[in-house]
């Protein structure tokens, strides 16, 4: 057998049974060592979450202050009310995703993340996460609730600091750690976006079997695509690090000059996730290892430094084992008697229809869907003379499932050309697209994967399509809708309650990052652009409160029944609707509100930011008028209620189309 043919390369490695073949690319794990460092894992990510929370968007333009060990500081008095370790952002997803392999088994589709997100996550969600939600809550799927074009956040931090689960069930198996990290990521973010996450993946992997710091950062960057963003930043700070070993600060400074100050304005975020990655390879890199060190310059190096502080911590408990974490981190107020680290409690206060946990049960039923992934990709246990181990297929690469998401279709218009890429993941080489029902509006075909041809007809058009390649079938089904062409650019006048920002005041209302994305005149919204610098108008106004509208007025009556509504960014608790309407001038030169309006999907109304998403479009229906003018009308959603309330609506494009009956 060939793990036999391993045990003649057997090699003790810091207490773990490491076994390598360059024949067979296996790799033996005492069975008692991964239980050891998933519960290590855990403990460590609970600690670096905690330990760095007061730590959080702290230290900008300089550092923490050198006054080693910071300690849990306040949150001493959330762990004694819980009497145990507590949910964070670092960790609640984590435990959402162990929820969702117990459910669907250790590779689930993002159409089943979808779901788990949408049920389980309601609040405490930011940034990318928080614009993925609420694509979601619109009803699309990822991985398109990563892309650029609808997720103005897909550059942020959020997926290095939610995803280490994915590479702790896949001790040794860089490669699949690596695919499946990026499969997470992309739930939220695209690009060099997702590449801090892949470089974790691969190091936590290969943490069961490499304890060396320097050595693990190595075999992140070898893991990495070639070329990509992220390799160059993780060489830059060691050179960094290399030029100053013994002075932190200086370190520190240089890397907040090179990934910060002089990072593009349109990404130069404090959540950015090239830059925390970077300040977490500059941690692991002073921390030479120690735990309660690379814990504590985790902190000091600052930007959203708990995070940085829970991933490092995590990946130490796997590199080192649970007997690396300090004692007085597990047991950090000794007056409650704790018999166990933290208690052995995890209480869950962040994530909707999740009960409380034991922790050491988290790591077994974490141990439990590594075995699932191990064993489904050609490992097994097997009994040595050093006790029960795992053979793993060390080369064993990840094939995320096939699928169609939900997803945007292209604005068909009469006598329009398009060419449109249908959205799609996962899968093997070669894939084969059909379609499966419907049929086609005239004038459009599909043609590998790609909606091409020029409508000729206005018409509602249900068609499903499927993809397949040769093991897997994905179906989906699109709506396609031809519109009548669009009468917004023939308007005589724009109508709005504010048509010109000052963007420099305007930019005061929004992070720096977002800024560029905002146009000057309330003209934006009608220049066919959707995304990209200059595309939203975001109606600033600063008098009493009242409804604010969009629309036209022609010199002649215009035959409309459809309206397109493009969302822009929505920023914080403002930018929508309270509610929505839509009215015409009749001939008396009064406005009326339409009949029979639809509006599709329907607009969630409420103060929720969790299902309001950026750049997304409303079709408005209603019962055909001929008028001079049109509207949409609203109250906006605002920054608090009272005296000094800021409102706005943000939006890129309305449109404007003849009636189309839904039915056909």
């Amino acid at each position: 057998m060939s793990w036999i043919l391993c045990l003649l390369s057997t090699l003790i490695l810091d207490g773990n049974l490491l076994v390598s073949s360059v024949q067979t690319q296996e790799k033996l794990l005492l069975k008692e060592a991964y239980e050891d460092k998933v519960y290590a894992s855990w403990l460590g990510q609970c600690v670096g979450n905690i330990y760095g929370l007061p730590h959080e968007n702290k230290y900008i333009d300089q550092p923490g202050q050198e006054t080693f060990p910071y300690g849990y500081g306040p949150m001493l008095e959330n762990l004694r009310q819980c009497n145990g370790a507590f949910s964070d952002d670092d960790t609640d997803l984590e435990y959402m995703d162990l929820a969702a392999m117990e459910k669907y088994g250790p590779e689930p589709s993002y159409e089943q993340m979808a779901g788990m997100w949408t049920h389980h996550i309601k609040t405490y969600i930011w940034i990318a996460n928080r614009a993925a939600l609420a694509l979601m809550n619109f009803g699309y799927t990822p991985p398109v609730t990563g892309y650029s074009t609808l997720n103005p956040h897909w550059f942020q931090i959020d997926p290095q600091l939610v995803n280490e689960i994915w590479a702790v069930t896949a001790p040794g198996m860089v490669p699949y750690a690596t695919g499946k990290s990026a499969w997470g990521a992309s739930i939220t973010n695209s690009g060099w976006g997702i590449e801090p996450t892949m470089h974790y993946g691969a190091m936590y992997a290969a943490a069961f079997f490499e304890s060396d710091v320097r050595k693990l950062i190595d075999l992140g960057v070898a893991a990495l695509p070639e070329g990509c963003r992220y390799a160059e930043t993780v060489r830059k700070v060691e050179s960094i690090y290399d030029q100053y070993p013994n002075d932190w600060r200086k370190g520190r400074e240089e890397m907040a000059r090179v990934f910060y100050h002089e990072e593009p304005v349109p990404t130069r975020t404090i959540w950015n996730a090239n830059l925390n990655g970077a300040c977490g390879i500059l941690a692991l890199l002073y921390g030479q290892g120690d735990f309660q060190k690379t814990l504590d310059y985790a902190c000091a190096i600052g930007f959203d430094a708990d995070n940085q502080a829970a991933t490092l911590c995590g990946l130490l408990g796997v590199a080192k084992g649970t007997a690396a974490i300090p004692h007085d981190l597990l047991y950090p107020i000794p007056e409650l008697g704790w018999k166990e680290p933290f208690n052995d409690f995890y209480k869950n206060r962040t994530r909707e229809d999740l009960p409380d946990a034991s922790l050491k049960d988290l790591a077994r039923r974490t141990v439990l869907m590594g075995e699932k992934v191990m064993f489904s990709h050609g490992g097994a246990l097997v009994q040595t003379p050093q006790g029960k181990t795992y053979r793993i297929n060390s080369s064993a690469e990840y094939i995320a499932p096939l699928e169609i998401p939900s997803q945007p279709l292209p604005v068909l218009e009469v006598g329009k050309p398009v060419s449109f890429e249908i959205a799609h993941s996962g899968g093997i080489q070669p894939q084969k697209w059909a379609l499966y029902t419907g049929i086609i509006p005239d004038g459009l075909r599909i043609v590998d994967g790609r909606l091409e041809g020029t409508p000729k007809k206005a018409c509602v058009r249900p068609v499903e399509i499927a993809l397949s390649d040769g093991s897997m079938t994905a179906r989906r089904t699109l709506r396609l809708l031809v519109r009548t062409p669009n009468l917004a650019p023939t308007a005589e006048k724009v109508l709005a309650r504010v048509e010109k920002n000052d963007l420099k005041k305007a930019a005061e209302n929004t992070s720096r990052s977002l800024a560029s994305y905002m146009a000057e005149s309330v003209e934006a919204i009608r220049d066919g652009k959707l995304v990209g610098e200059g595309s939203c108008f975001n109606s600033y106004w600063n008098g009493p409160s009242g409804k604010d509208y969009f629309g036209y007025e022609w010199k002649e009556p215009q035959k409309i029944g459809l309206l397109g509504y493009h969302t822009g960014m929505m920023d914080g608790d403002a930018g929508w609707f309270r509610d929505l309407g839509v009215e015409y001038l009749n001939d008396q030169g009064q406005w009326k509100a339409v009949d029979e309006l639809i509006i599709e999907p329907p607009l969630v109304e409420g103060p929720e930011p969790e299902n309001k998403p950026h750049w997304v479009e409303y079709l408005l229906h209603f019962k055909g008028v001929s008028a001079r003018g049109i509207r949409i009308i609203g109250e906006p959603m605002g920054h608090g209620d009272g005296e000094g309330r800021r409102s706005w609506i943000s939006i890129t494009e309305l449109s404007v189309h003849g009636p189309i009956e839904l039915g056909r």
